[in-house]
């Protein structure tokens, strides 16, 4: 994921939300010509001449207003300058510079970020004219353009593109595995973080929420190197009520983007919980490694069968991907927490396996020798055919004579058997069936 960011602010209505679609070149945000319709950020990624980077749609800038949902709206635009290196002031041609303008541009010149005024809806030689009236703002930086029709976006994105740093100023860690620790409030995170590299480089207080943003943190210890990213507790969206919390939830996501296995932490005397559930479900969707480690599991009374109860459960929740490894650990402790990064390790090695052609062949013809497919309406499905994609995880394709028949209580058999033959422990994958 880029890490140079684009933020779109202005008043209500001037076409923030159709500029921040052009630019995306989808329909991401709602538009319309009711004043005030964008009232949370909107994240995307924009890509422009192979360069890739984050762009902010922001909600309309009214100061000093009572409204309950402007005020906030006003707390998220400084969050998004604060956030972005390079803000788009757009303004509007067709009512010339309003005193909510004059408003927002004095919180742009206090701020040290590049500024671009973009000047709105400049669709004919009259409206030309009328936008010269904007130079007086003394921004050097100005484009002309229509959101709606997209004339004039093209010299700014240039403009963009020239401001991102060289694609050669990487600093030495593109190609080191990424581990984000992933995981609600207050399980101990950061807490892991500094057991791991034996000092407090993280905050840690008893209070939930401690950790705001994504810290990203390389370890070179005992012969292992690897980024190891701490991230913001991830609530239900219902309990996420201030602004602060939103752009940490979606920093948090974004780690989880950047990472090749999350580690996702559970609170041992909580157990496993639904928002636990979705967590997972999210680092799988997105085909990510996947670690479970129970914490705080020094403060559990045990016998000789609870870890193996506590993981029956865990899987039980988690189906059908059952195939994680799960470890009980305590940060506080250090129990454990070696462990844990030898298996991320190697579940960042499994997620880059490679199969060849002859031998998932050779798999195939034995698994649907021991159990067919069953009939769908008469027709018998016969997979003839395997082999694995390309791409960062593993994906393969089936060839056969009835791909949309394939029932998923055998889909879900072909993988645990391919699971079983092949080093794929932790590694999400697919099964694309295709018309032979």
């Amino acid at each position: 994921m880029p890490q140079f960011t684009v933020a779109i602010v202005g008043r209500p209505n001037v076409g923030k939300s159709t500029l921040f679609n052009r630019l995306l070149g989808q329909k991401q945000a709602i538009v319309d010509d009711v004043s005030g319709v964008t009232r949370d950020r909107q994240y995307g990624l924009a890509e422009w001449n192979g360069r890739i980077f984050n762009l902010i749609d922001t909600g309309g800038f009214v100061p000093r207003s009572d409204d309950v949902f402007e005020a906030a709206i006003r707390e998220q635009v400084q969050i998004a300058i604060d956030e972005s290196q390079v803000v788009l002031f757009m303004v509007d041609v067709t009512t010339g510079m309003t005193d909510l303008d004059a408003e927002m541009l004095e919180l742009l010149r206090r701020s040290p970020k590049n500024v671009i005024v973009v000047v709105n809806k400049v669709d004919n030689h009259q409206r030309l004219l009328d936008a010269s009236e904007f130079y007086a703002m003394g921004i050097s930086s100005m484009h002309f353009l229509s959101s709606i029709s997209g004339s004039g976006s093209g010299e700014l994105l240039d403009e963009i593109v020239q401001l991102l740093p060289p694609e050669d100023s990487a600093d030495g860690t593109e190609n080191l595995p990424r581990f984000a620790i992933i995981g609600q409030p207050n399980v101990g995170k950061s807490t892991l973080v500094n057991a791991l590299l034996g000092q407090e480089r993280n905050i840690v207080t008893p209070i939930a929420g401690t950790t705001r943003d994504a810290i990203h943190t390389r370890y070179q210890l005992f012969g292992k190197d690897f980024l190891l990213i701490d991230t913001a507790g991830l609530r239900k969206k219902a309990k996420v009520h201030e602004n602060l919390e939103f752009y940490s939830v979606i920093r948090a996501i974004k780690a989880i983007d950047e990472s090749d296995v999350c580690i996702l932490l559970v609170d041992a005397q909580v157990g496993m919980e639904a928002q636990d559930v979705t967590i997972f479900g999210m680092a799988e969707r997105k085909r990510k490694g996947v670690v479970i480690l129970v914490n705080k599991w020094d403060a559990v009374e045990k016998d000789a069968n609870t870890h193996l109860d506590y993981q029956a459960r865990i899987q039980k929740k988690i189906a059908p991907f059952t195939d994680v490894p799960i470890l009980f650990v305590s940060a506080q402790e250090k129990q454990r927490i070696f462990q844990a990064m030898e298996e991320a390790i190697a579940v960042a090695e499994r997620r880059r396996t490679r199969i060849s052609t002859s031998k998932l062949n050779d798999w195939l013809q034995e698994t649907v020798g021991k159990h067919h497919p069953p009939s769908v309406k008469g027709k018998y499905i016969r997979i003839k055919y395997m082999t694995q994609l390309p791409g960062h995880t593993p994906s393969f394709a089936l060839f056969c004579n009835h791909p949309d028949d394939v029932a998923d209580s055998y889909r879900n058999y072909l993988e645990n058997q391919l699971r079983e033959a092949f080093p794929l422990r932790g590694v999400p994958i697919r099964l694309h069936f295709r018309q032979k």
